[in-house]
């Protein structure tokens, strides 16, 4: 029994588009939000994929690769591209 107008209004419009009781609508609605809550997000996955590449890249630098690549490699005494 839901006592939120709106939500009521959702739900009977979602049991009327899909063929289904307001119940089956409710409850697919549910599992779905929990299933969703213990995967992670694409955004996280593509951050970790992210970082993951950001660590593979500098574990592969040399010592006169990360120096060339520092801002202090970059511009000159005055500031100037070097």
């Amino acid at each position: 029994n839901i006592k939120n107008a709106r939500v009521h209004a959702l739900v009977r419009e979602a049991a009327r588009r899909s063929g289904k009781s307001q119940t089956s609508v409710v409850e697919e609605a549910l599992a779905r939000f929990l299933d969703a809550m213990e995967r992670p997000s694409s955004c996280d996955d593509r951050l970790t994929k992210a970082l993951d590449i950001a660590a593979d890249f500098d574990r592969r630098l040399s010592a006169a690769e990360r120096t060339r690549m520092s801002t202090v490699g970059l511009y000159d005494d005055r500031g100037l591209p070097a």
